[in-house]
């Protein structure tokens, strides 16, 4: 299955905190799209490597994407090597995506930027035909990504540029909640399990502001943020969104 748009996060639920509106808006416009999973997640405080399986299960269903695989890589441990490299080519080169999804560069989680690192290296050495990898006996050919965008998480970034999620804000959250374990869903549940940074009411709560402030930079409701290295083209001037000023 060749993809649109695919999604790189280092644990279950990045992509739902920081993309998910995007590959819903993607999704409804008939676009093919996907996520990987680096890690399983399994050094968080809250929730098991069991508990999270499930949980993004349940959110790509809500997410109603084509593909989510978790290439299960060592939480906080994991580097930017050969092996990893390889596992993220070959699933480049499995699915074709002309559009990639990855983590910050830099976030206050030190495996967000080592993620977009080592997705950012592979997507180049995707392109190279010379290194070989294989789906099951068959050689799979070279394929290099037209772009890769980083997504905004916990630190702020001036955006390259935002995406109107506006109609997805409500379906975006659902996902998020999804992932039972580790967010504030009124679940009693929760109590059982130590407090942390992104388990409190007021984290989501600042989840919602963070697109409502990405939204007003473009007079739209809700809105998510994405960082480019490269210059974007666009075919016409009609591409831009009016802003509301």
């Amino acid at each position: 299955m060749k993809l649109d748009l695919l999604a790189f996060g280092v644990h279950p639920d990045d992509i739902e905190l920081s993309c998910a509106g995007t590959l819903l808006v993607e999704k409804k416009r008939g676009k093919k799209v996907g996520i990987i999973d680096l890690t399983r997640g399994e050094l968080g405080t809250r929730g098991t490597a069991t508990t999270r399986k499930e949980e993004a299960e349940n959110s790509a269903k809500i997410l109603g994407v084509d593909v989510r695989e978790n290439l299960d890589m060592a939480d906080a441990f994991f580097k930017n090597d050969e092996e990893n490299q390889r596992k993220i080519i070959t699933v480049l080169r499995k699915y074709r995506p002309d559009i990639i999804l990855c983590n910050a560069p830099d976030d206050r989680h030190p495996d967000h930027g080592r993620s977009a690192k080592l997705v950012a290296d592979a997507s180049f050495l995707s392109g190279l035909r010379k290194i070989e990898t294989f789906e099951g006996s068959i050689q799979q050919e070279a394929w290099k990504p037209s772009y890769l965008f980083n997504y905004i998480q916990d630190l702020y970034f001036n955006p390259s540029f935002v995406v109107d999620i506006s109609e997805e804000i409500d379906k975006k959250i659902n996902a998020i909640k999804a992932f039972k374990t580790q967010f504030f869903t009124n679940n009693v549940i929760n109590n059982n399990e130590p407090q942390t940074y992104i388990s409190t009411p007021g984290f989501l709560e600042s989840v919602i502001n963070r697109s409502k402030m990405f939204g007003r930079m473009i007079g739209v409701e809700h809105a998510e943020g994405f960082l480019s290295k490269k210059i974007i083209g666009v075919h016409s001037l009609d591409s831009f969104i009016k802003n509301v000023t």
